[in-house]
């Protein structure tokens, strides 16, 4: 018979061997919060800095395990989690070389935010929050609503705007953290974030980072935020929802930027804040971004807009057509909106969105004068959004 699983990772393990350098087995592993304990009458502080390998790092005995009277199964770690980190797996490896469309990429893209909304959902903090929100305490039920909860943010991340920046170039790489799906917003500052409350992905400032890889990493973007940079980042994104049917053309994916070293200490610093109490790393400096970093101003920390995608290479869309055989048409504006919505196609959003996004072009290229850009799949249009934003800057 099969021996029942009670350790579960919470980060896979496959995914955390993505943060090791090559003939490197364990991790420098760091407590943000390390208990306190009793030995001999005297009371002490655990080692924060720990030398562990994937198998004893972020996990924790019985997470996902399902308590049937005397007996117990590991039905979510093995089957549910199991079934999404196959698919999962092989998409994480596929973003994280990214170097345009190639075959597979389509199956790919459809298990990549499935897999992130499940990473999102199966940390502790994760589960906390779902028990916070939904007023759980029965830890089977707690279990069968992140089941039925599961994809909730796959809508809007397809509808952002993405870009795989990598780390090849820098010393320092990407932290593998407990929460490796991580929300940035200049205006949710961590310290006011009561645990586990988080920021919404609804607000349109709200960016995801999530590494792929020590030297890749993938930030979302909602396309409202690209169109105005100056918007209010707390404000709901327009037509914010879930579980909704959407499409996304793959060309317009972002890569190949590669980050100075100060970006890849800010996103680390980003991460850490947001982690919940581990953070790991293969190199010990890694893990102490905010003394190295240029800023640790939570508000300033994207002030000269890295965090953005390449603004002339998003299209200014505003309508997505498909026609079938049967002469049937299914079409939605740029945020969802379908035929029947009275804000469909929005005339006077997308007039003034297309003269916000005019300046934010320009002054997206005056801030990221010299720096690295990103490519898309679009080689024969690739240089003369280039050329363009040169000429922006000339004038």
């Amino acid at each position: 018979m099969r021996t029942e699983a009670h350790v579960h990772h919470y980060v896979p393990q496959w995914y955390q061997r993505r943060f090791l350098s090559p003939g490197q087995f364990q991790f420098h592993y760091l407590d943000l919060h390390p208990e306190s304990a009793v030995s001999g009458g005297v009371r002490y502080q655990r080692r924060d800095l720990l030398r562990w390998g994937p198998a004893r790092c972020f996990c924790k005995h019985d997470l996902y395990t399902l308590k049937l009277g005397r007996s117990t199964a590991d039905y979510v770690e093995t089957r549910f989690f199991g079934e999404i980190d196959t698919r999962g797996r092989q998409a994480v490896e596929m973003f994280g070389r990214y170097d345009g469309i190639c075959e597979g990429i389509h199956e790919a893209f459809q298990a990549l935010p499935e897999y992130m909304d499940a990473q999102r959902f199966r940390t502790p903090r994760g589960l906390d929050f779902l028990k916070a929100s939904v007023n759980v305490t029965d830890s089977n039920l707690l279990l069968a609503t992140m089941q039925r909860l599961y994809r909730f943010h796959t809508t809007m991340w397809m509808e952002g705007v993405w870009e795989i920046v990598r780390a090849r170039r820098s010393s320092t790489k990407f932290l593998l953290t407990d929460e490796p799906v991580s929300f940035f917003n200049k205006r949710g500052f961590p310290s006011e974030l009561e645990y586990p409350m988080d920021i919404g992905l609804e607000q349109v400032g709200t960016r995801t980072l999530f590494p792929l890889a020590m030297d890749s990493c993938l930030i979302i973007t909602h396309l409202q935020l690209v169109r105005n940079p100056w918007c209010n980042p707390t404000i709901s994104r327009v037509n914010a929802r879930a579980y909704q049917t959407t499409l996304k053309n793959l060309m317009d994916t972002q890569f190949g930027r590669e980050l100075e070293e100060d970006e890849v200490l800010r996103i680390n610093y980003i991460l850490k804040r947001r982690a919940t109490r581990y953070i790991a790393a293969s190199e010990k400096e890694w893990l102490f971004p905010e003394r190295r970093a240029s800023t640790t101003n939570w508000s300033k920390l994207d002030d000269d807009w890295f965090l953005l995608p390449h603004l002339y290479k998003v299209p200014f869309s505003s309508e997505v057509l498909v026609g079938y055989k049967d002469g049937s048409v299914w079409a939605m504006d740029e945020y969802g909106r379908h035929p029947g919505n009275p804000m469909y196609k929005d005339k006077r959003l997308h007039e003034q969105e297309w003269t916000t996004c005019q300046r934010a072009k320009r002054e997206w290229a005056r801030k990221r004068a010299g720096k690295e850009v990103a490519h898309v799949d679009r080689f024969e249009h690739d240089g003369v959004y280039d050329k363009l934003m040169l000429k922006h800057m000339s004038e």
